[in-house]
């Protein structure tokens, strides 16, 4: 895999967000964005790892060096599966953390049961948790932009939705067969609104798939 080279361009000063990237230290925390799309989090003793399967090499690239940022060692390998149905897409990556401590309270949180994870009470999103989940299940759509869910979770996609809609994002649902399962974001304000929340491109990840900062 090779980084893509970091874009010069001068970029226009934003406004900082209540709910921004800009608005809190990297935690362990962050990791409910990952939680919240396709990420799973499971615990071995008194650890826990989290862990995600992406499609795409920048992914693997941006969620390590997030993940590193948090103080996680992080590794990475190819699954060798691919995209159902499309037997020429790329080969799939499984990201995933070391067994460590300081993941069992993140999963005591979302865990219930025999290991079903679900959203813990007074769960919310921020910029910092958005951009984590965009960068491991985010795509560009020709209407707007999909944020990526599990077909297992489908219980609690109504509590995600409407941690959306509280930082301004109401969002629809695409279903598997229409190219989901996703949450789909629509509109201009609601598309220049997640660009505010989830902050600058990282250099690792190609323009045309992370949404556009508002002029």
């Amino acid at each position: 895999m090779s980084l893509t080279p970091a874009d010069p361009t001068p970029r226009p000063v934003r406004q900082l967000s209540l709910f921004g990237t800009e608005a809190a230290d990297p935690s362990v925390a962050d990791l409910a964005g990952l939680l919240a799309g396709p990420g799973e989090v499971v615990r071995m003793g008194r650890t826990a790892r989290l862990s995600i399967t992406v499609d795409a090499a920048w992914r693997v690239h941006v969620l390590v060096a997030e993940l590193r940022a948090r103080g996680l060692a992080a590794s990475w390998e190819s699954t060798g599966e691919r995209a159902v149905g499309e037997p020429a897409a790329p080969p799939r990556f499984a990201v995933r953390t070391s067994y460590v401590r300081t993941l069992a309270p993140l999963a005591t949180a979302w865990l219930v049961g025999h290991g079903r994870k679900r959203p813990p009470a007074g769960f919310h999103l921020n910029g910092r948790r958005l951009r984590l989940w965009l960068a491991g299940a985010g795509t560009p759509d020709p209407t707007g932009f999909l944020l990526g869910l599990s077909e297992t979770d489908r219980e609690w996609w109504p509590t995600v939705r409407s941690a959306l809609a509280a930082v301004g994002l109401p969002v629809a649902v695409l279903e598997a067969e229409a190219g989901g399962p996703a949450f789909r974001i629509t509109g201009r304000r609601r598309l220049a609104r997640l660009a505010e929340l989830v902050g600058e491109r990282p250099s690792a990840v190609p323009p045309e798939v992370w949404p556009p900062a508002p002029p």
